[in-house]
């Protein structure tokens, strides 16, 4: 993987990841606090890391991500910035490029459509284009998704955006466990990562280790195994996936669920081990259908995985049309749990 990584121009580092037999013994906390805290425990363990972005120094951040971080470290390593995206992030692009680790915050995931030249060309390309001289060991971060009438251009979903760009990983979180162990992750590489935040699992709450943990930016996550069919999904729609399990197991359908974080790379040996188990895949995203990270998955599979298929992929996606305020019609965008009962059905018949 790190040899496939170079080819790309990634930069490769060697992180200790923690294995998922980790016993959640800890206390309980939710996303947000845990994102903090795995947060914290970088700015302690590192003096090079820094935050910079809109409201994040002593407001907080618009979702209090780092709230109480300007007081304890100062307001150079808790940067409040100017509401102008394309400069902020530029200037942390030159900050790693001097030896910082600096965590960009979009006040929304989709003011930073505004940085895109920064992030594509200069986050992205550097580590390439300089011939290895420069590192960039940023951490893009911020909420996105769907949310509860937050209105189109509060409702994007940027994975689909930021997937082609050479040079960079994405992953998304979706419990406080692994929101705390990517966050960790993400910080201490040597590449840019963007690291997706969903807007409806800030409240999440769920007892997490007491001692240090890091999560591999690369590895799936086996929620639920299982015999008849390969269920993928990340982020908020892992949710709705878990609730048409239990009706699938109703049903009688064993299906197994996996949680795919790492939006690039794909980890497709989890992926793969799973297809040639079940030989059935449906992938359920919040992203838009058209370009969207079940696209490239369904495009992966089929290219690796096409002889252990015994049905063809089903994807289900949002709409590709701008995300309605009104509650009824946002919902109808999205994938619910009954669509996903019904594409199972469908491919085990």
């Amino acid at each position: 993987m790190a040899a496939m990584l170079q080819s790309f121009g990634v930069a490769t580092a060697s992180v200790a990841f923690s294995d998922h037999s980790t016993k959640l013994s800890g206390f309980s906390v939710h996303s947000l606090p845990a994102l903090r805290e795995g947060l914290e425990e970088e700015m302690d363990r590192d003096p090079r890391v820094c935050v910079m972005g809109e409201d994040v120094g002593h407001y907080g951040g618009s979702y209090k991500v780092t709230r109480g971080l300007a007081q304890k470290y100062g307001d150079l390593r808790v940067l409040d910035t100017p509401i102008a995206e394309n400069s902020f992030t530029g200037m942390a692009v030159g900050a790693a490029m001097t030896g910082l680790r600096p965590i960009v915050e979009g006040m929304n995931m989709g003011f930073l459509l505004l940085a895109f030249n920064q992030i594509s060309d200069n986050c992205g390309m550097l580590h390439y284009t300089s011939g290895g001289q420069f590192t960039i060991p940023t951490v893009i971060r911020g909420p996105g998704g769907v949310g509860r009438q937050l209105g189109a251009e509060h409702s994007q979903r940027l994975e689909s955006y930021f997937q082609s760009i050479p040079g960079i990983q994405m992953v998304a979180c979706s419990t406080p466990y692994n929101a705390k162990g990517l966050m960790k992750a993400a910080i201490r590489s040597e590449n840019p990562v963007v690291l997706f935040e969903h807007v409806l699992l800030y409240n999440l709450k769920e007892r997490i280790p007491d001692e240090e943990y890091v999560l591999n930016l690369e590895e799936a996550e086996m929620v639920r195994p299982g015999e008849h069919v390969t269920i993928l999904t990340y982020s908020r729609m892992r949710y709705h996936v878990m609730q048409a399990a239990k009706t699938l197991v109703n049903k009688g359908y064993d299906p197994e669920v996996i949680d795919i974080r790492s939006l690039k790379p794909f980890d497709l040996y989890t992926i793969g081990n799973s297809v040639k188990k079940t030989h059935r895949v449906v992938i359920v995203e919040e992203c838009m259908r058209t370009g969207g990270i079940g696209a490239s998955l369904t495009a992966a599979i089929n290219e690796n995985f096409h002889d252990y298929l015994d049905a063809p992929i089903i994807c289900l996606s949002s709409q590709d049309v701008p995300t309605p305020y009104a509650g009824t019609l946002e919902e109808w965008t999205v994938v619910q749990p009954p669509q996903i009962v019904a594409a199972v059905e469908q491919l085990c018949q």
